[in-house]
């Protein structure tokens, strides 16, 4: 989902730096949860930093194409939000993407604004979500494949979302660059197929083996009821 160097420039980069302090504003409310409710400021720290090697290494080692006006990748957001919990992902997501950029993709960073909003708003989203169709009594290693599907259609939905806005921003309404965004989301949604599948084998990889997915390393939701 990189929004490609040259979607946006010049001046129009100033609405993705205004985007990004919103972005970042949720991030701060999902973290502050998190502390309040999952653990504290240290397992929030211990699940950030998992979940920015594991974002870092979606972006560099999954595979990855080019599509239209951006590019289709694995990202797996709904698999971290109930691995790890909102905050540890947001974090994540963050830092994930800057890490890739820094080290390996500097031309992208002048997209970072864009990038991250197109990230993490739709994971706010999947968290106010997963509250309404993942009842308080059920952990999340009992999510069934509707649920994932929901999460996991929301999240990529949005995502494709952002794209096509900041495709429209800065290029408008052409004929050329509708293709190129219709191309783009066919080939992103088709992610869909795949997450919830990877969900459901996450969550019962966790449940055979609760003894080692407990504990501050993990969302506390993943085997606790709220």
């Amino acid at each position: 989902m990189h929004i490609e160097p040259g979607v946006v420039d010049g001046a129009k980069l100033v609405l993705s730096y205004a985007t990004a302090v919103g972005a970042f504003g949720l991030a701060a409310h999902m973290a502050r949860d998190s502390i309040r409710n999952n653990g504290g400021i240290g397992p929030l720290a211990l699940r950030s930093l998992m979940t920015t090697v594991l974002v870092f290494c979606f972006f560099e080692v999954l595979p990855h194409h080019p599509v239209g006006v951006s590019e289709v990748h694995l990202i797996l957001g709904s698999t971290l939000l109930l691995l790890f919990g909102a905050g540890a992902s947001a974090i994540g997501l963050a830092m994930g993407l800057l890490l890739q950029g820094v080290f390996f993709a500097p031309f992208d960073l002048p997209q970072y604004g864009m990038n991250v909003t197109t990230l993490l708003v739709p994971l706010w989203a999947i968290s106010l979500l997963a509250k309404r169709i993942l009842p308080e009594g059920t952990a999340y290693v009992d999510t069934r494949y509707t649920q994932a599907l929901a999460l996991s259609t929301a999240y990529q939905g949005g995502i494709v979302a952002w794209v096509a806005f900041w495709a429209l921003y800065g290029h408008g309404f052409t004929t050329e660059n509708l293709v190129s965004i219709g191309s783009f989301g066919v080939a992103y949604m088709s992610v869909i197929l795949v997450e919830p599948l990877i969900d459901l084998g996450v969550l019962a990889a966790a449940k055979a083996m609760a003894r080692f997915s407990q504990g501050p390393l993990f969302n506390r939701r993943l085997h606790q009821p709220a």
